[in-house]
C-alpha cells in the first residue's frame, strides 16, 4: 500500500488528535490544541507532518524549534505511528521528512520524546539518536480522597490563575522556577510576549484549576493545570521560586489544584516527572501518584540542508 508523507492540513486535526490520545493517554490533545499550535506559537515554528496510507493516517510527526533556550539551533521531532502500522516503514519515512524540515529551519540538534520501550528505543538508536534524561509518567486516582491539605505559611494566600489581574508575576515565577529544573534543554530565553503566546493563551490551560501562591503581589509558587474541557487533567508544571523553596509550597499549590480538579468532576490526573527530580518525586508520592509509563528524551545532530516541506 502506497505511503505519502505530507504537511498536515486542517482536516487532519480530528484523526491526528485521536491517534495521539490513543498512543499517549496521559496527554491533553484536542483538535483545537493542534490548530492553535500551528498558528498560535510563531516563535516555535510548529509544523506537523502526516503519513497517509490507503486506510487513512498511519502516523504523525510534530516538529518545531525549542525557542525557549538561549542556545541556537535546537529543535524537536516527536513521532507517533499507529500500532498496526508499526514496523512497515512509516516511522522511517516520517523521521526523514521531519529531519529535513528541521534542517531547513536551521536546527543542528534534534530532540525526540521516545517511549521507554524496547521497540521505540531500538528505532531511535538505530537512526543515530542517543539517550538523554528519563521521564516518569504518573497517574493519580482522583476518586480516592486526597491527603489532608498542608497548612499555608504565614503571609501566603492561594488564588486561581483566572483571578490574577495580570499574568506577568506568573511569568516571572515560571522563569525563576525553571532556571534549575532538571532537563535536557533550559528555559532561559523567552520574553513575556512569547511566554504569553506559548503558555498563557494556550487553549488547554485551565486557569480556574491552575493555582498560584501569592505573597503580597508576588507569585511564589504555582501549579499549572491542562485540561481538554472534559475528563483529561494533566499537571503542566509545578514550580516554586528558588528563595521560597523548602516551605511546602509545591504540595500546597498542587493540592489546591487537584482538589479543584476533583470538585470539577475529573477522575484521574496525570503528571510527567523527571526521573532525577527527587524533590518533585517525593511530592507526587505523597499524593499517591503511581507510575504507568516512562519515556526518554533522545537527541541527534542534524546536517544542514534546505527544506522542501513547509
Amino acid at each position: 500500500m502506497a505511503l505519502t508523507v505530507r504537511a498536515a492540513a486542517p482536516r487532519d486535526a480530528v484523526p491526528v488528535a485521536g491517534l495521539l490520545r490513543a498512543a499517549e493517554p496521559h496527554l491533553v490533545v484536542t483538535p483545537e490544541l493542534l490548530a492553535w499550535q500551528a498558528t498560535g506559537k510563531p516563535a516555535e515554528r510548529f509544523g506537523m507532518l502526516v503519513a497517509e496510507a490507503g486506510d487513512g493516517i498511519a502516523g504523525v510527526a510534530r516538529t518545531g524549534l525549542l525557542h525557549e533556550s538561549a542556545e541556537p539551533g535546537l529543535g524537536f521531532v516527536n513521532l507517533v505511528v499507529r500500532r498496526e502500522r508499526r514496523g512497515r516503514g512509516v516511522g522511517s519515512a516520517l523521521l526523514a521528512a521531519a529531519e529535513e524540515r528541521l534542517a531547513g529551519l536551521g536546527v543542528r540538534r534534534a530532540y525526540a520524546r521516545v517511549a521507554d520501550e524496547p521497540a521505540a528505543v531500538s528505532f531511535a538508536e538505530r537512526r543515530g539518536y542517543r539517550p538523554g534524561r528519563r521521564n516518569l509518567i504518573l497517574r493519580l486516582d482522583l476518586t480516592v480522597a486526597l491527603p489532608a491539605p498542608p497548612a499555608a505559611p504565614p503571609g501566603v494566600r492561594l488564588i486561581a490563575a483566572a483571578d490574577l489581574p495580570d499574568p506577568h508575576p506568573l511569568y516571572e515565577a515560571d522563569l525563576d522556577a525553571a532556571a534549575d529544573e532538571p532537563g535536557d534543554v533550559g528555559m532561559d530565553e523567552i520574553d513575556y510576549a512569547d511566554w504569553r503566546a506559548a503558555y498563557w493563551d494556550r487553549p488547554d490551560l485551565d486557569r480556574r484549576l491552575t493555582t498560584v501562591a501569592l505573597v503580597d503581589d508576588e507569585v511564589v509558587a504555582f501549579s499549572v493545570a491542562l485540561t481538554d474541557g472534559g475528563a483529561a487533567y494533566l499537571s503542566g508544571m509545578t514550580g516554586t521560586r528558588r528563595e521560597w523553596r523548602g516551605r511546602g509550597l509545591a504540595r500546597l499549590v498542587k493540592h489546591a489544584s487537584l482538589r479543584s480538579a476533583r470538585s470539577a468532576g475529573h477522575r484521574q490526573a496525570f503528571t510527567v516527572n523527571d526521573a532525577g527530580n527527587d524533590a518533585m518525586r517525593a511530592v507526587n508520592e505523597w499524593f499517591g501518584y503511581q507510575r504507568v509509563a516512562a519515556e526518554r528524551r533522545y537527541l541527534a545532530e542534524l546536517p544542514r540542508r534546505p527544506s522542501s516541506i513547509a
